[in-house]
C-alpha cells in the first residue's frame, strides 16, 4: 500500500522506514513541526512523580539541565515508546497502556493522596491530568518544554499524489495531527481524495475529526505503532 505519514520528524522517517521494510510505500508530509520552548521554569517545589505524556516531551526533557534533580522520582509513561525515549537514569519507570486514560489510570492507582505530579508536555496537550487527577487529591504542576506547531499547508508532492490517487491510505497518530489533515485537504481543496481512500486511526479521539469530515476510519485495537500496523491488509 501507499500510506500517507504526517506525524512529526524524526518519528515519520522511523514509521516510513518500517513501511518500506514491510514493503509498503510511504509518502512523508509531516503536519506539526516540534519546537523546543527554552524559556520555561521548572515549577517551584518538591514533586513525588514524573509523568510523560509524549515522546516529544521526553526528549525535551533530556536537553534540560534541570533533568539532573528530577532523575530520583519515578517516572511515569504514557506508553512504551514514550518510556523508551525517556532520559537515561531514571531508576523506577512505570508504563502505562499507551494512551492518556491508562496513565491516569495508573497514577490514580499508584500515588497517595497529596501527591505532586510534574507533568512534562507541550504547549497544547491532549489529556488534562490535574483536572482528571484533583478528585483523587493528586495535584499536577506543567512544565512545558515543547509547542507543536502546524503545518501552514500540505506539501506540493502531497496534493499531487492525491489527486493522481497515488495515496491508498493514512496513518494518524495524534489527535492535532488529524485534525491539521482536515484543514489543510479543505485549503488544497483534496478533501474528496482523502474521503476515499482508508485512516488508520490511533485511537477514537484521534479518529474523531476524520470521522466528522466523512472520512473512511479504522481504529487500532491497541495505542500504539505495532497497532496501526496491524490494520494493514495481508
Amino acid at each position: 500500500m501507499r500510506i500517507l505519514v504526517t506525524r512529526p520528524q524524526p518519528d515519520a522517517s522511523g514509521t516510513a522506514a518500517r513501511l518500506e521494510a514491510a514493503g509498503h510505500l510511504a509518502h512523508v508530509d509531516p503536519m506539526l513541526i516540534v519546537e523546543p520552548l527554552s524559556g520555561t521554569r521548572l515549577p517551584d517545589g518538591a514533586f513525588n512523580a514524573l509523568a510523560l505524556t509524549s515522546v516529544n516531551g521526553a526528549r525535551a526533557l533530556a536537553a534540560r539541565a534541570e533533568l539532573a534533580g528530577l532523575l530520583g522520582l519515578p517516572l511515569y509513561a504514557v506508553g512504551r515508546r514514550t518510556a523508551a525515549a525517556a532520559p537515561q537514569g531514571f531508576s523506577n519507570v512505570l508504563v502505562a497502556g499507551g494512551d492518556g486514560e491508562a496513565l491516569i489510570a495508573l497514577l490514580r492507582g499508584s500515588l497517595p493522596h497529596g501527591s505532586r505530579i510534574l507533568h512534562v508536555c507541550g504547549e497544547d496537550r491532549a489529556v488534562d491530568l490535574d483536572a482528571a487527577l484533583a478528585s483523587d487529591g493528586l495535584t499536577v504542576e506543567l512544565f512545558e518544554l515543547y509547542r507543536a506547531r502546524p503545518a501552514e499547508q500540505f506539501s506540493p508532492a502531497t496534493v499531487t499524489a492525491l489527486r493522481g490517487r497515488q495515496i491508498d491510505a493514512a496513518f494518524h497518530f495524534s489527535l492535532r495531527t488529524a485534525t491539521t489533515v482536515v484543514e489543510r485537504a479543505r485549503q488544497a481543496g483534496v478533501e474528496a481524495e482523502l474521503a476515499s481512500i482508508s485512516h488508520f486511526c490511533f485511537s477514537k479521539s484521534v479518529a474523531a475529526p476524520l470521522i466528522t469530515a466523512g472520512w473512511r476510519t479504522q481504529i487500532a485495537q491497541t495505542p500504539t505503532e505495532e497497532g496501526l500496523f496491524a490494520l494493514l491488509p495481508r
